[in-house]
């Protein structure tokens, strides 16, 4: 039932050789294929074997999933954005999700808003401390590591380090805070992440807890996930323990200090913005987007937008066309447009040509409004959007004139 845990791992030897944490994932993607609970499986593929390239696959076949078995920390695929636009928001194929927090929170505004059907997908929730720029992660491993990124085989994001081990067998360790302060490091937008555990998917899944043994730690989250692990543990596909209170506990106090280390990068990155002046912070963010070239890639990356007539584009009559930069309006409504709901997953800023940091401002006017209404995006299906809906209070409110 929702709010049982457990320690898993996957019963198929092969799966349990391949996979990191005893391949629990995995064999639970298969045998949702291969007991007919979902047409398809959406997880992550290293392309080719790349590490460095990893790209969302649809699969169908159950003896394929194992080519997704284990974590890549140097990709961060958009799949919300994914199974919106190409895979029509499931509403014509069942699918089983392997997502991290901000896929499944994304996932879940998307459901808000009917662009997702919900029902027919079951999330299966990754833990995650944050991932590292492709690009960037390789030049790290070699000016930083002194290794060739192509012998890294593994990495792991643990206590404030990042350990890398590499096919000889070897492990290397470096403290995270100081490579964040050279420009290495996780993407901005992890580095002040504080969901690392996504409770709003099915189940979430992850090492925390497992205390070194070949197992992953499951959560189940909601009725669906409860049916879903009862199922795969009466078919035989994982074996399962109750995990006893220290693993309970070590997993709750190592969430406590991601988020601890997430909310002092929030103070971090906010103190500079909010030290300005109202006029300082105009001219700062004027001067941000005056690099911009209207390529509309923060909006085509974005897993919140939907619009299928953008009233950004030239032939609406919002924004002059033909002007770059183009008129300040352009960003204030793509920021106005998604702030309520920006679930920080970064594809905005990662896209950005310009490297305008719009992830970090739209996440603060987004912590702002949730102060507001009391809303965090992407964590319970029920609440209402803020600025989409009307509670029984405001329509009441004196001088208030609502229209629909």
């Amino acid at each position: 039932m929702k709010g049982d845990m457990c320690l898993a791992w996957s019963s198929d030897e092969q799966i349990f050789k391949r996979a990191e944490y005893g391949g629990a994932v995995t064999a639970l993607l298969k045998f949702a294929l291969e007991s007919r609970m979902v047409d398809a499986v959406l997880a992550v593929k290293a392309r080719d074997g790349n590490r460095y390239d990893g790209v969302p696959v649809l699969i169908t076949e159950p003896e394929k999933v194992i080519e997704t078995a284990g974590s890549l920390h140097c990709v961060s695929p958009n799949i919300a954005r994914c199974l919106k636009e190409y895979l029509n928001g499931a509403f014509d194929m069942k699918i089983a999700v392997a997502c991290k927090p901000c896929d499944a929170r994304a996932i879940i505004e998307l459901v808000k808003r009917t662009q997702i059907e919900k029902e027919n997908l079951i999330l299966i929730g990754l833990n995650c401390t944050g991932t590292l720029p492709s690009a960037t992660a390789k030049r790290m491993f070699h000016e930083e590591f002194g290794i060739d990124p192509s012998d890294v085989i593994r990495e792991d994001i643990e206590e404030g380090k990042l350990t890398i081990r590499l096919k000889d067998g070897t492990e290397k360790e470096k403290d995270l805070d100081e490579l964040e302060e050279k420009g290495y490091g996780r993407r901005e937008n992890c580095r002040r992440c504080d969901v690392n555990i996504p409770v709003m998917a099915d189940i979430a899944c992850g090492k925390w807890g497992t205390n070194g043994r070949k197992a992953t730690f499951i959560e189940v989250c909601s009725e669906k996930g409860s049916d879903f692990i009862e199922k795969a543990i009466e078919a035989g596909y994982i074996k399962v323990e109750k995990p006893d209170s220290a693993a309970i506990e070590t997993r709750k106090r190592k969430d406590e200090e991601e988020v601890k280390r997430a909310r002092k990068q929030q103070e971090k990155d906010f103190a500079f913005l909010r030290g300005m002046s109202t006029e300082e912070k105009f001219n700062y963010w004027l001067g941000q987007f005056s690099r911009c070239i209207k390529c509309y890639g923060c909006r085509d990356a974005c897993p919140i937008c939907y619009c299928k007539d953008c009233t950004l584009e030239a032939d609406r009559g919002t924004v002059p066309p033909g002007e770059i930069p183009p008129d300040i309006m352009f960003p204030m409504i793509r920021i106005v447009h998604v702030m309520d709901s920006c679930v920080n997953c970064g594809q905005c800023q990662d896209v950005c040509p310009a490297e305008i940091p719009l992830s970090r401002l739209i996440f603060m006017l987004n912590r702002e409004l949730g102060g507001i209404f009391k809303y965090e995006p992407g964590m319970d299906i029920n609440t209402p959007i803020p600025l989409k809906s009307v509670t029984d209070k405001e329509l009441t409110m004196a001088g208030v004139e609502i229209q629909f």
